[in-house]
């Protein structure tokens, strides 16, 4: 029987904006493989490139060379339709901001991914994704009937509801006080350890890094460390000493 493949892989992944002395070198080649079924933290001071990581790895941005292999298959050269229709199905999204729409009810934007990607909306599916984020008999309400916390939860439920390869997650808990800031890590943990998923994290806390299996840490553009069942502090001692180390302005305005 063959071996999974990784969830994610990046093969020499480049990303530059600009060209010659402007040029800005966001990702200096990047080799990475993520399991299935694991929880990865990405880390670094500002303009390490993380921002830039998460876009080519999700497909939201092509990189300047190398390749993206989702679940083995090499996405890099897709066409625009085929990555929106991937997306669509295949990979989840969770972000600061929430991004649930407010004319939808709770229910309808679990389900949205499904719509879009033109499949037939599972109602119960969604309900027992609500349930299992501690949010039964929410389904009915608007966004703005929720809390923070609550909608954060929504967006995860959307982001499970297609079963996708990976969850991506910018600053999940950005937006977030302390204690629903763990509630909701916690849930992100919990849909790596009981229902399988695979969630990439970015993120600048080291609370929420100490949350994954495995943070990865960026500067100036190319992988600067790894820590393995790491802790608040041990990740909090590793971000001083890269930003105390970090080159001014290497890597301009990209995050």
């Amino acid at each position: 029987m063959p071996p999974t493949p990784p969830a994610v892989e990046l093969r020499g992944v480049r990303r530059t904006y600009g060209r010659g002395d402007a040029a800005v070198h966001a990702l200096r080649g990047i080799d990475l493989a993520l399991r299935k079924g694991s929880f990865t933290a990405v880390m670094g001071p500002s303009g390490s490139g993380k921002s830039t990581f998460l876009q080519c790895a999700a497909g939201l941005d092509r990189p300047t060379a190398g390749a993206v292999l989702l679940a083995g298959e090499d996405i890099t050269g897709l066409s625009e339709n085929r990555l929106t229709k991937l997306r669509r199905s295949r990979i989840g999204f969770v972000f600061q901001s929430f991004n649930l729409l407010p004319s939808l009810t709770v229910q309808q934007n679990v389900m949205l991914p499904q719509r879009l990607a033109g499949a037939r909306p599972d109602r119960r599916g969604a309900a027992a994704l609500l349930a299992q984020v501690g949010l039964e008999g929410y389904g009915r309400r608007r966004p703005g009937q929720l809390s923070g916390g609550q909608q954060q939860r929504v967006a995860i439920a959307r982001a499970l509801v297609t079963e996708p390869e990976v969850i991506f997650a910018d600053e999940p808990t950005g937006a977030l006080d302390t204690g629903t800031a763990r509630e909701v890590l916690s849930l992100l943990r919990r849909a790596v350890d009981t229902m399988g998923a695979s969630v990439v994290m970015v993120t600048h806390d080291p609370v929420a890094a100490s949350y994954a299996d495995r943070v990865l840490f960026l500067a100036d553009g190319s992988f600067a460390g790894e820590l393995l069942s790491p802790d608040p502090t041990s990740v909090a001692d590793r971000m001083v000493a890269l930003t105390a180390n970090a080159p001014s302005g290497s890597v301009g305005a990209v995050a």
